[in-house]
């Protein structure tokens, strides 16, 4: 794990209850920066770089990009056992909320139940966006070194954010230009 001294693999009850915390507490949204906080802040398990390159992994290969991160991470530190435990760790809860919440929301029938069920999803909606925005710029601020990386990042930003380009065509343009900027750049 980089250049850090080697730490002792959490066991695996660590992980499913550090997954399980993050599978809660992100219910609206913001796992990504949930799973940093538990991961990189708190646990010491993963430092931003290793973070970073499984988040990047977990957007590039099919399913939920937060469950992709889980099994990655899981995967890292203990290997097929780590893998399934985070993944259940992270599911299991947020399964058993939604379900609930569901359930509670249909059978209110309109009534003051259905109203507390939309505004506490609204809510955590709110919760997980400032989430997500302040990990955002942490990571930014740690990781963007350059006019190139940061000239990048804006052009995607004001492409999808503002613009309202789809991901897919942006990541098509923006991946192949980005890899060339880097290879054209890189150190002699």
């Amino acid at each position: 794990m980089g250049d850090r001294p080697a730490i002792e693999p959490p066991s695996l009850a660590a992980l499913f209850l550090s997954f399980a915390s993050i599978g809660l507490m992100s219910v609206g949204g913001g796992l990504s920066a949930w799973t940093r906080r538990e991961v990189v802040q708190k646990q010491g398990w993963l430092d931003d770089k290793q973070f970073l390159s499984g988040y990047a992994l977990s957007q590039l290969v099919p399913g939920a990009t937060n469950v992709n991160l889980a099994v990655f991470i899981g995967t890292q530190l203990r290997g097929v056992a780590g893998a399934v435990v985070c993944f259940c760790g992270l599911t299991a809860l947020p399964v058993a909320i939604v379900l609930l919440l569901g359930t509670l929301y249909f059978h209110s029938e309109g009534r003051s139940a259905g109203a507390w069920v939309s505004g506490a999803l609204g809510g955590m909606g709110a919760v997980a966006i400032g989430l997500n925005l302040g990990t955002g710029v942490r990571l930014a601020r740690r990781n963007l070194r350059g006019v190139i990386p940061i000239g990048v990042t804006a052009a995607v930003t004001v492409s999808i954010g503002i613009f309202g380009f789809s991901l897919v065509h942006v990541l098509v343009v923006m991946m192949p230009l980005s890899l060339l900027l880097a290879w054209i750049t890189r150190p002699a």
